[in-house]
């Protein structure tokens, strides 16, 4: 394979699996390859060319997903401002809930597609862990939140997504802002936190 058609075929992949992740999204992953085909400009045949079975496909695009959390997990912990690195992470996961209906069920479903992804979910639950207490230990967090009470908010959080699209999209965003009133101290706290009106809306999601 010469290397233009090596790079035709990267990119080729590249838009399938991006078509795919938006696709599955909002129509969830029962939808047919076909019609991802269709919305990626392709026929089914290159579709099967690069994914030879559906399994293949929907694992490629949760793997990528699961990717990105992990990239925003560790730009997370690695801030040094415990407050903003917390809600950053609290507002990008309400936000994928909104906005990723069909991937978080496979995910944080029972859908065989999500058994694969299971250690890597246990990983980031422990890596968010991690972020509550660093929160904690710089105060900011109210001083009775503990690291149960911030899972059981993103389980409220995720329990929204079964509304219908609209709903969800406007229900999630709403609850999210009152946990975070509830979770977060108003004064922004911890090792390096900036000061300043600049900064008060740091930590939106990526």
């Amino acid at each position: 394979m010469t290397r233009k058609r090596r790079s035709d075929a990267e990119d080729n992949r590249r838009r399938l699996v991006e078509v795919a992740r938006a696709a599955f999204a909002a129509d969830g992953l029962d939808l047919p390859v076909r019609e991802i085909a269709r919305r990626a400009g392709m026929g089914a045949a290159t579709v099967y060319r690069h994914f030879p079975s559906r399994d293949d496909l929907v694992a490629a695009v949760l793997a990528e997903r699961v990717a990105r959390c992990e990239e925003d997990m560790r730009a997370d912990l690695a801030d040094p401002d415990s407050r903003r690195a917390l809600r950053g992470a609290i507002l990008r996961f309400a936000e994928r809930q909104a906005h990723d209906r069909g991937l978080n069920d496979a995910l944080l479903g029972s859908h065989a597609a999500g058994a694969a992804f299971a250690g890597l979910r246990r990983a980031h639950a422990a890596a968010f862990a991690r972020l509550v207490e660093r929160a904690r230990r710089d105060g900011a967090v109210r001083h009775q939140v503990s690291v149960e009470d911030a899972r059981t908010a993103l389980r409220a959080i995720a329990y929204l997504r079964a509304l219908p699209a609209p709903s969800a999209s406007s229900a999630i965003p709403r609850l999210t802002r009152v946990l975070l009133d509830g979770l977060l101290n108003e004064e922004e706290s911890g090792p390096g936190a900036p000061t300043g009106p600049a900064h008060a809306e740091g930590g939106s999601p990526g």
